[in-house]
């Protein structure tokens, strides 16, 4: 087949972006015929398609009033977008388009390209958060507090009246502004399928108006090579100075401060452990600060970010990795790696984590945003460190839960069998 993956970023910055990239190098080696949407930046991977891509835009820190002016424009609907996207698919002509994270720096306004009628493309969306049917995509107010209003009943002036966006209300209008004209221009109409990795995320998707019947939960997958390099491994943790990982994105909604300070709460009992924290983002430098000064300096480590065969170390050797989320997390890939790995994953009770992290057999489920809950899951790890037997049965469940999850190859081939379907259906 010919497919076209479709996503906003062209490098590894997130879990969406491990998705688009692992999900396409699998279909190309069953295969299939493969080409690339994105938009022009740096660290983008060199790509065959590349003089398709769209202009870099910065929505969180615009280069002057004009450049504020013309990227908000082009959030709502991005013609130059729409024109590439045309061009590219004359030139490739694909069987089916396959959308990831698409607003906005490219935006839905790619549908309307006259090639998808002529041609009747399958298109299929994989909602990696909840942009459409919450125009802030975390289901987090401007305060930070969990909000499903615009969910529940449609109306997108929600984010405007709790400037849901970054706390602005100019930003939040935008976004509110995007939802109205996507719903005006009936976008989803033009998509034939959503993927929900996980049944939260699907119940949302739903009670936010998408047809049930155009719904599929496909978890996403699991890099089985860690399953192999660590299972014939016992107790590659360091036992002396053992330690909790938190490895992600450095922003508020991961729930890093509530780690930290739990990890403060639980004081005493955690004596010998370490927390250690890799990743970027905004908290980043209060993080910093954080480590340097006060008690916690000496047991709290920060290394910055890290990937590669690095983090698979930091990963392996940890006794437990640290999922603190205060929003509604869909599938996330730190939880699929930590679980490949054989390490088993302290996670919050919230969105999709519970679908992975099975209590007292995967890892310790803990109450979100509540410090208290998540230090007392600390201290129960930590006994639970300590019985080697019960310790090791819990890494062989993670590594038996990765192996469920299956490979990108494995997926690639149930997904290659929806687009079959999709190519059929409008032939």
């Amino acid at each position: 087949m010919r497919i076209l993956l479709v996503n906003k970023f062209h490098y590894r910055r997130g879990g969406a972006e491990t998705y688009y990239l692992e999900l396409g190098a699998a279909l190309e080696r069953q295969g299939n015929d493969v080409a690339y949407f994105s938009m022009k930046h740096p660290q983008n991977i060199p790509c065959r398609w590349e003089r398709f891509f769209v202009t870099q835009r910065e929505y969180n820190d615009p280069r002057g009033r004009l450049a504020a002016l013309r990227d908000g424009a082009s959030l709502l609907y991005s013609w130059e977008a729409r024109r590439l996207f045309q061009a590219l698919c004359e030139e490739f002509q694909p069987e089916v388009v396959h959308l990831n994270n698409v607003h906005r720096q490219i935006t839905l306004s790619i549908l309307d390209a006259p090639y998808l009628r002529k041609r009747q493309a399958g298109v299929v969306y994989t909602a990696h958060d909840y942009i459409t049917v919450c125009p802030n995509y975390l289901l987090v107010d401007g305060s930070g507090e969990l909000c499903d209003r615009c969910v529940a009943d449609g109306r997108y002036l929600h984010c405007l009246r709790r400037r849901c966006v970054k706390e602005s209300r100019a930003k939040s209008a935008l976004a509110a502004s995007e939802a109205y004209l996507n719903r005006a221009l009936r976008m989803p109409e033009k998509i034939d399928c959503v993927i929900a990795p996980s049944r939260f995320m699907s119940s949302m998707l739903v009670k936010g108006g998408w047809p049930e019947g155009k719904v599929r939960v496909l978890r996403n997958f699991a890099d089985l090579s860690q399953v192999n390099r660590t299972c014939m491994q016992r107790d590659a943790q360091d036992r002396s100075r053992p330690y909790f990982l938190f490895a992600g994105r450095l922003s508020p909604e991961k729930g890093l401060m509530d780690l930290i300070e739990a990890f403060r709460i639980a004081g005493g009992e955690l004596s010998g452990w370490r927390l250690v924290i890799a990743g970027d983002g905004p908290l980043r430098s209060a993080v910093e600060r954080g480590v340097e000064t006060g008690e916690r300096g000496s047991r709290i480590e920060f290394v910055g970010y890290q990937s590669g065969e690095t983090l698979r170390r930091l990963i392996e050797c940890a006794a437990f990795s640290v999922v603190p989320s205060r929003w509604n997390e869909n599938m996330p890939f730190a939880i699929l790696e930590s679980l490949a790995a054989g390490t088993p994953v302290i996670g919050a009770r919230i969105g999709g984590i519970p679908e992975l992290v099975g209590d007292g057999r995967t890892g310790l489920l803990f109450t979100s945003r509540n410090r208290l809950s998540l230090a007392g899951a600390l201290q129960r790890a930590a006994a639970l460190f300590c019985d080697e037997g019960a310790y090791e049965a819990m890494r062989g469940a993670c590594r038996r839960r990765a192996l469920e999850c299956g490979d990108s190859d494995c997926y690639a081939g149930r997904i290659s069998a929806l687009y079959r379907t999709l190519i059929s259906g409008s032939r």
